[in-house]
């Protein structure tokens, strides 16, 4: 099955081309997705690993061929707790205790716990527009 709506001429990826036929909205959503992406406050695993947790739990076809589950072992404290908030997140968003709370404290400063979380909302919100217009593994289209 192809995406439920055709892809447009706009944008670089599949993702992109879908999110195309508003091209106002696009440019400006890529916009966005580069300040996360060039911002220093995580590593690019985290970024990755947190990513991958939210397309599994989203159920992004597409995003979830880019790389696969997020690993099982993750290479640090802030990685593995970043990873797991997300697997959380993904799951119910207001369900995220004050247990949970006080661990990313102990890692993260306010800023950055507020950035993980504006960062998630955004993959989330990225994916779920993926998997609700059935936007399948890159490999499945060709320009």
């Amino acid at each position: 099955m192809m995406s439920r709506i055709a892809l447009s001429e706009t944008g670089a990826t599949p993702w992109e081309r879908l999110l195309g036929n508003a091209p106002t909205i696009l440019e400006k959503w890529v916009v966005l997705e580069q300040a996360f992406m060039a911002s220093p406050t995580f590593s690019d695993t985290l970024r990755e690993q947190v990513r991958r947790a939210l397309a599994f739990g989203n159920r992004c076809e597409y995003c979830m061929a880019k790389a696969g589950p997020p690993d099982e072992s993750q290479p640090d404290r802030r990685t593995s707790l970043a990873v797991g908030l997300a697997q959380r997140f993904v799951q119910d968003h207001r369900n995220i205790d004050d247990t949970t709370f006080e661990a990313l404290q102990a890692e993260f400063s306010e800023k950055e716990i507020c950035e993980l979380f504006a960062y998630m909302s955004f993959f989330c919100a990225s994916q779920m527009f993926g998997a609700s217009l059935g936007l399948q593994p890159a490999e499945d289209y060709s320009r």
